[in-house]
């Protein structure tokens, strides 16, 4: 159990079946991000059928292979933030994992979850012997100084990456990375 502000949430790491049984909870939280902003890999409209369905083609076979490491916060029993580690590298990158997808209900955020998952999942990737972690974050977002907080360097930026949420432009990516 951590605590912030007065307020706590519990950390768990969801199995396939777990994640099976939490997929519409993972859904509310991933449409609730995006409608408010989130650059997560989806545009507006963006239906709450189409977030659950996200966790179960994407995630769910990854965690079901061993090869995706999901870690979810709850509140008061509410989904409330998520990250994904995803550890399915290359045989030549036994030493590497992606950090995919932090995701904090907008009602719960600047209140540390975000760099309490964030250190679990880097626990997550040390426990499976990775010393080096990778991630993305749309240039300028709040992410990105929290990410550098925690010790990750820019190794780039990459503009025109992605359309933002409403479809109005394209924004740049910042790549990151970490020795853990």
């Amino acid at each position: 159990m951590q605590t912030a502000s007065g307020l706590s949430w519990s950390l768990s790491r969801l199995t396939a079946d777990a994640l099976e049984a939490s997929v519409d909870d993972l859904g509310t939280l991933l449409h609730a991000c995006v409608l408010a902003g989130a650059s997560v890999g989806f545009v507006l409209p963006f239906p709450p059928e189409a977030a659950a369905a996200f966790w179960r083609t994407k995630v769910l076979p990854g965690v079901a292979r061993g090869g995706t490491v999901l870690l979810v916060a709850r509140e008061a029993g509410r989904l409330v933030g998520t990250v994904q580690l995803d550890a399915d590298t290359p045989a030549n990158q036994p030493h590497r994992a992606e950090v995919r997808k932090l995701l904090v209900h907008p009602d719960a955020r600047r209140r540390g979850l975000a760099r309490t998952l964030m250190a679990a999942i880097e626990a997550e990737a040390r426990a499976l012997g990775r010393s080096l972690l990778t991630l993305d974050t749309r240039t300028g977002d709040a992410a990105e100084p929290l990410y550098a907080s925690m010790g990750y360097s820019t190794a780039g930026v990459i503009p025109g990456y992605c359309l933002d949420v409403d479809r109005t432009h394209l924004d740049a990516t910042t790549v990151m990375y970490k020795g853990i």
